[in-house]
């Protein structure tokens, strides 16, 4: 059963359709002030929701209390079937094609307009109706009709079709986890927060002036380097003063300055680390975003091209070491911190079907099994040597170690090789479940007419750049494919426990390939259960029955900072 939600003058318009889109009742008006009660109600019958965005209408549902089980985001959906190489032979993908190719390119449907700023979903998730710029119910009825359409159409080869199917639920799924995380939030006590801010910086400063601490070590520069109203935070003024002083360096990153033995590296860099935790995560951020002891990051589902989240605000994927310790949980709670160990590197072994990379890491820590094979046990050379594989590092130690790899797992190295030569190439590479990799830039088009030695220089440079993304895109887009997975089996896990009215925790983060769970204490080990059992799970639904383990470290803590 499917359910549109759409604006509507009164409120809101909903209507049953079919699977393709087609209509099988009358649309229904509602009015704002019913609405959560009539979306309640007509949840009992298991829909999926389809709407333009889901952060159009979900927010605004959680905190009536209306808690929705799947739904069908367009917008999301869209950017994944525009693009993917399994519908690019559609009429849905070349018409969207042909809208970005017309000189007089049309209006585009508003379903392709992007999320409005954070001012306006602040508005948004106070209200239970989005504003009418949002488009029609006939609008969002086509567009379903025409995705729905081009699923139908998309390559049945490899079972490629029910995989997108697949990852479209995924992403759908991910966005409605990431109105729920925002939500919920993550546990933060402030005052711990605090303490720590004024253990490293000292006590909370007026503002516009710096901390007693970074003021002390701002004093301190001055007078080694002799430049009585230096000012650290502008790097066009610490460059002047380092050189004056004889240190030759072309940037202030750490790694170059680690370079130098002068006596005002080691205040510089501490004082570096500090202002970068006053800027990102201080007094002003502490204001902004943690009130009522949560912190309500806004998560971009799909905000990278692999697949991967972004944040919109917050910083919610860079919580620094420095303050996980505020992460902390309520009274007769606990954290689960779970995160997929190296997931990217099992996800290369699954795409390739070695069998002799999956025997390495069976039972075992991927990079000693590597060793153990063909590194004579050294750890180190096999990390090096993989993930430079991955990656594309081509030169120093890693490059050195390639043609060992190559000829210990000449298909794992051979299908990321395939992939590099693709991207070069100017083709597009396609996760796991099938979302593609962006086309050649016109950089990279532009390259390709070249007439002279040294443009011809240029044209292999530019196309080796591109060869290392899609390397890395193939992996990462498939690893972040099982996690969207491995977010949406856990998230249904731990509805399923609290429908049956057992205690259950609740996703409050997730970055990449780590979720943290907020779960009452009696409920921990189901909720361990379920996080190794929703991993599992995502393997299957991604590769089958392969033998190749992803297994899952788990954490208990009562702060984040006690995780790892």
């Amino acid at each position: 059963m499917y359910l549109l939600l759409a604006a509507h003058p009164d409120g809101a318009a909903i209507q049953e359709i079919n699977a393709a889109g087609v209509a099988v009742a009358e649309p229904r008006a509602v009015r704002k002030v019913d609405l959560a009660v009539v979306v309640s109600g007509l949840e009992k019958s298991r829909p999926r929701w389809v709407w333009n965005r889901t952060q159009d209408w979900y927010p605004a549902m959680l905190q009536a209390g209306v808690e929705l089980e799947r739904c069908h985001d367009l917008t999301l959906c869209r950017a994944i079937l525009v693009h993917s190489e399994f519908t690019a032979h559609t009429d849905y993908a070349r018409s969207a094609e042909k809208l970005t190719q017309d000189d007089e390119m049309p209006v585009p449907p508003r379903v392709l307009q992007p999320p409005p700023p954070p001012a306006e979903q602040d508005a948004l998730f106070d209200d239970l109706v989005p504003r009418s710029t949002q488009p029609s119910l006939d609008e969002i009825r086509a567009e379903f009709a025409a995705q729905q359409h081009a699923l139908g159409q998309a390559s049945k080869e490899e079972g490629r079709q029910h995989r997108l199917k697949l990852l479209l639920a995924a992403e759908s799924a991910g966005a409605m986890i990431a109105a729920e995380m925002q939500f919920t939030g993550v546990p933060w006590q402030e005052t711990l927060h605090e303490e720590i801010l004024e253990g490293h910086l000292g006590p909370r400063p007026p503002a516009g002036h710096r901390p007693a601490r970074l003021e002390a070590l701002c004093n301190e520069l001055r007078g080694i380097l002799h430049s009585p109203k230096l000012n650290p935070d502008s790097p066009q003024d610490l460059m002047r003063a380092l050189h004056r002083n004889g240190i030759e360096v072309k940037t202030t990153r750490q790694w170059e300055l680690k370079e130098s033995k002068h006596p005002a590296i080691e205040p510089l860099l501490e004082y570096k680390k500090l202002s970068r935790l006053f800027a990102a995560n201080g007094w002003s951020w502490l204001d902004a975003w943690v009130s009522d002891g949560r912190f309500r990051p806004e998560y971009v589902v799909g905000g990278v091209v692999s697949g991967r989240w972004a944040s919109r605000g917050g910083g919610a994927l860079q919580i620094p070491r420095q303050i996980r310790g505020a992460v902390h949980a309520d009274p007769g709670h606990k954290l689960i911190v779970a995160d997929a160990s190296q997931l990217e590197p099992r996800v290369l072994v699954a795409l390739a079907q070695d069998s002799k990379m999956a025997e390495a890491a069976r039972d075992k820590d991927l990079y000693t099994g590597i060793a153990a094979q063909g590194f004579g046990g050294d750890r180190s050379k096999a990390k090096i040597a993989l993930l430079g594989a991955i990656y594309g590092a081509t030169t120093g130690e890693s490059g050195r170690l390639m043609p060992q790899l190559t000829r210990t797992y000449p298909r794992a190295v051979g299908f990321v090789e395939q992939a590099a030569r693709d991207g070069e190439g100017g083709r597009t590479v396609t996760s796991r479940l099938g979302r593609s990799s962006p086309p050649p830039s016109e950089r990279w088009i532009r390259s390709q007419q070249s007439t002279t030695a040294e443009e011809q220089r240029r044209a292999d440079s530019i196309a080796r750049s591109r060869g290392r993304f899609t390397r890395n895109f193939v992996v990462q887009g498939s690893a972040a494919d099982w996690a969207s997975c491995w977010l949406a089996e856990l998230r249904r896990r731990l509805r399923t426990a609290r429908a049956d009215g057992l205690p259950a925790g609740e996703l409050v983060f997730f970055l990449h390939d780590e979720v943290m769970v907020h779960a009452p204490a009696e409920s921990v080990e189901a909720c361990i259960k379920a996080i190794e059992e929703a991993a599992a799970a995502a393997k299957e639904l991604l590769f089958g029955r392969v033998p190749v383990e992803f297994p899952v470290s788990v954490a208990v803590v009562d702060s984040y900072d006690k995780a790892k």
